[in-house]
């Protein structure tokens, strides 16, 4: 079994109650007796009686996420995934409501709680509930409140998932920690986040990981679409929302130049901004100087910059030496997945004094009268302080439900006991359901042209090691003479699965 250490963050830093508007009904969702329409108490949301405008919210998402509908139009005839019972933690908001919706027109079971205690949408929760979707989460959870829900989710009588997936690997520990014989029944594991797959590869080179896991986050269409695209977008969005500030001439540093740093900088550069970076991987670390911008140690700037953003997925990143020598007004945010990043516990002790000065937005207050302006208490910005866009979310989700097939459908003995990439031909099909919305027409080889580069002229366009920044060494594909098992499931599908 996993060791606690490896997974657990200490939600008791962050009182539920934050986060929760005054004017909300302040009784736990815990306390409630509530029913469906159809009379079924398999769920804890906040307030059931949202449904109606929850489900609003889900309509306008579809409207964004064409790939997952078209999940839905072309497979629901065969099922793919008939039979599957998919235990979920991920952040539940309207895109993640259609990715559960598509699912479950796929043919399977879900059960669902939020993998953080502030991005909930409680009326999506409530829309899900009413849904028939047993799922438990509500914004502004305390500590016991999320491994609650989590527990929910796993230990039901008559019950037991064979899949997961997992946002953070919270989910993945509590079965490890607490069911570890459910393990002989799942078949795998599909993680979203950098923070869950580092957890895996810590289980796989340990010799504990029971089951095959496949590794979204390190998909091409999750680093150039989700980490890149979106949080370029979300970054300007979070902070307007918390600050309303302007970010011409603004001094940022930006500590972390991978897909979410990059994203991050462009925007803030955009906007005229006067941005720094600190970066301990040397390939990145360059390409932020041939992008224009000044590599620096956190040290070095610290007294002089206006915000400070972290994208590192590492812990401790911003320490209490730092945030004592911030100067006055200095706003300090994570974009990373992991709230480990700023060392926030640092800043409860009893000479500084905190203040909500709106939802999630505290300024902590140093005995001399400096303050730091403090977003989400060091959580993620953008889903804790803002919305993310949907079509971005769209390609990410659709990844997640054609890695849960594909791992699902595999034959025995396809997968090891180990963590795996997707295989291209999967992350090149996603991008193609996205291309329509942007009415694009792709290119096609000539047979000629094929052969010069020695290709199918439906696909992969490129080698299995071709990445952003190279994968990890022991991060897996499968090879080239092994299909994924998605293109027999879903062969009615289009280019490239034809």
């Amino acid at each position: 079994i996993v060791e606690t250490s490896l997974f657990l963050t200490d939600y008791r830093l962050f009182p539920a109650a934050s986060y929760t508007d005054s004017s909300d009904d302040e009784t736990s969702p815990r306390d409630k007796q509530q029913k469906n329409s159809k009379g079924s108490s398999d769920f804890c949301v906040k307030n059931i009686k949202q449904a109606e405008f929850g489900r609003r919210e889900i309509e306008i998402a579809e409207q964004e996420m064409p790939a997952l509908m078209a999940l839905r139009k072309r497979a629901q005839g065969e099922k793919p995934l008939a039979g599957a019972k998919i235990v979920g933690c991920t952040h539940i908001t309207a895109q993640t409501a259609v990715l559960m919706e598509t699912l479950g027109a796929l043919g399977a079971q879900c059960r669902w709680a939020a993998c953080n205690i502030y991005s909930t949408l409680n009326e999506v929760a409530a829309a899900l509930a009413e849904s028939g979707f047993p799922v438990f989460a509500w914004k502004g959870e305390s500590e016991d409140d999320f491994w609650w829900c989590i527990d929910r989710c796993v230990n039901v009588e008559g019950w037991q998932p064979n899949m997961i997936l997992d946002d953070g690997g919270d989910l993945t520990h509590w079965i490890y920690k607490k069911y570890p014989n459910m393990f002989k029944k799942i078949k795998g594991i599909v993680e979203e986040s950098v923070t869950g797959v580092h957890r895996l590869y810590q289980l796989s080179k340990a010799g504990k990981l029971c089951v095959p896991a496949m590794n979204v986050n390190d998909s091409v269409t999750k680093q150039k679409f989700d980490n890149l695209y979106c949080c370029r977008e979300s970054i300007l969005d979070g902070l307007k929302r918390t600050t309303d500030m302007m970010f011409g001439g603004k001094q940022v540093v930006v500590c972390g130049y991978g897909e979410v740093g990059k994203g991050c900088c462009a925007a803030l550069k955009a906007m005229g901004s006067v941005v720094y970076v600190t970066e301990i991987d040397p390939i990145c670390a360059l390409q932020a100087c041939m992008d224009g911008f000044r590599l620096v140690k956190l040290n070095e700037v610290i007294r002089q910059v206006d915000i400070v953003i972290t994208c590192t997925g590492n812990k401790n990143v911003v320490t209490r030496e730092h945030l004592d020598r911030m100067k006055n007004s200095c706003i300090v945010c994570n974009m990373g997945h992991s709230n480990t990043e700023i060392d926030v516990a640092s800043l409860r002790t009893p000479e500084l004094t905190w203040e909500r000065v709106r939802s999630q937005v505290d300024h902590v207050i140093w005995p001399d009268g400096k303050r730091i302006v403090l977003l989400a208490e060091g959580r993620l910005l953008n889903l804790s302080c803002s919305t993310v866009p949907t079509f971005v979310l769209s390609i990410t989700a659709t990844t997640q439900a054609l890695a849960l097939i594909e791992l699902y459908n595999a034959p025995e003995g396809r997968y090891k006991q180990d963590v795996y990439l997707l295989p291209k031909k999967m992350d090149e099909y996603v991008a193609s359901l996205h291309l329509p919305t942007f009415d694009a027409h792709l290119t096609e080889l000539t047979d000629e042209q094929a052969k010069y580069l020695g290709l199918n002229k439906n696909g992969p366009f490129k080698p299995n090691y071709y990445r952003c920044l190279g994968p990890p060494q022991n991060q897996r594909r499968l090879g080239s003479d092994e299909l994924p098992r998605v293109q027999l499931t879903l062969a009615s599908f289009p280019h490239p699965f034809t």
